[in-house]
C-alpha cells in the first residue's frame, strides 16, 4: 500500500538509498533536509519528492502533506568534525525530539529511529543517539505512535563516507598505498551491507500492521561476525593489494567493544532476510569502488 512517509538524513549515505528505494516502490517521498545541505546524492529522484528545509519549521511538512503515515529518521553527528557535545547532542536528541513531538501532534502512526550499538558512554555520539531511545520508548509508551528503533550495526557499502572503516580499508588497499596502520584486530563486528539495511527498512515500513503499537526494537546486521583482523585480510586478498598491512600498531580504543553481533531473530520472524553474506557484499563493493577511482 502507497504510504506517505517523512525522510531526515536524505542527502547522506542512508538516507538516500532509502529515498531511492521508496521512491521506487511507489511510496509518496518527502524529505526534511537543512537549508545547506546538497541534495547531490538524489539529482536521479529529486524531481520525484518533495523537499522540506528544517528552517522553515518542522511543523510545515506535516501541513503541506496532509498526512504522514511515518517518519523515517536517519540523519545523525558522529562529532567527528570537532562539533562539541552540545552540538551533538542538539543534532542527535533535541531535535529528533522536537521532530517526534511533532509527529505525534499530527497523528503519524510510526516513528523509526537509526540507533546505535555503541556502548552509552563511548562519546557524546552514542550518548546522545541513547538518550533518545529513550526518548522514543517513553513516547510509544503512552499509546500516540509507535517507536521502531533500529540498533544498525556496521553499514558498509560503495560510495560511502571515507571516515568509515570498510570504506576506508577498501579505498586504501584498491590504491595500493604503502602500508596501513591497525590494531589487532581480535574486535568481532557484524557487517550488514547497504542493500541489506534498506531491505530492512522497506520491509518494516511495508509491514507495519505485524508489529506492536508501542515500542518495537530491532538488532539489524548480518547476524554473523567477523573479526577486523579476518575482515581486513579479506578485502586485501580480494582487492588483490599490494598494501602492507600493520596489525597491532594502533591501541585499541578505551571502553572498545571486543564483540557485536545483531539478534535479528526478530526481523526474520517477520520474513526478512540479509541476501549479502561478507564475502559477496565486499567483491561487490570492491568493484564498485574502482571504477570510482
Amino acid at each position: 500500500m502507497k504510504q506517505t512517509l517523512l525522510i531526515t538524513g536524505a542527502t547522506g549515505y542512508l538516507g538516500s538509498h532509502l529515498v531511492s528505494s521508496f521512491v521506487d516502490a511507489g511510496h509518496c517521498v518527502a524529505i526534511l533536509k537543512r537549508a545547506n545541505s546538497s541534495l547531490h546524492r538524489l539529482e536521479s529522484h529529486i524531481t520525484k519528492l518533495a523537499v522540506f528545509t528544517i528552517e522553515e519549521g518542522l511543523d510545515i511538512p506535516f501541513k503541506a502533506l496532509g498526512h504522514v503515515d511515518a517518519v523515517i529518521h536517519a540523519a545523525t553527528c558522529y562529532g567527528r568534525a570537532g562539533e562539541k557535545a552540545s552540538e551533538v547532542f542538539e543534532a542527535n536528541t533535541a531535535f529528533p525530539l522536537r521532530l517526534l513531538e511533532t509527529a505525534t501532534f499530527f497523528n503519524t502512526a510510526t516513528f523509526f529511529n537509526t540507533d546505535t550499538i555503541l556502548y552509552k558512554y563511548l562519546n557524546s555520539y552514542s550518548l546522545s543517539k541513547h538518550h533518545f531511545a529513550e526518548w522514543g520508548k517513553s513516547f510509544a509508551d503512552s499509546g500516540k505512535i509507535a517507536f521502531i528503533n533500529m540498533r544498525l550495526e556496521h553499514m558498509y557499502g560503495a560510495g560511502d563516507d571515507p571516515s568509515k572503516f570498510v570504506t576506508h580499508v577498501i579505498r586504501a588497499c584498491i590504491s595500493d598505498i604503502e602500508e596501513l596502520k591497525l590494531t589487532q584486530g581480535e574486535q568481532r563486528r557484524d557487517f550488514i551491507h547497504i542493500e541489506d539495511v534498506v531491505d530492512a527498512y522497506k520491509f518494516l515500513v511495508e509491514n507495519t500492521g505485524k508489529l506492536a503499537r508501542g515500542y518495537s526494537e530491532f538488532g539489524l546486521g548480518s547476524g554473523r561476525a567477523v573479526t577486523i583482523h579476518d575482515l581486513v585480510a579479506m578485502i586485501h586478498s580480494l582487492a588483490g593489494s599490494k598494501t602492507k598491512l600493520l596489525f597491532g600498531v594502533l591501541p585499541y580504543r578505551e571502553h572498545e567493544i571486543m564483540h557485536s553481533t545483531a539478534d535479528v531473530s526478530n526481523l526474520e520472524a517477520l520474513g526478512w532476510c540479509c541476501r549479502h553474506d561478507i564475502e559477496k557484499g565486499l567483491k561487490e563493493v570492491i568493484e564498485q569502488e574502482r571504477k570510482l577511482l
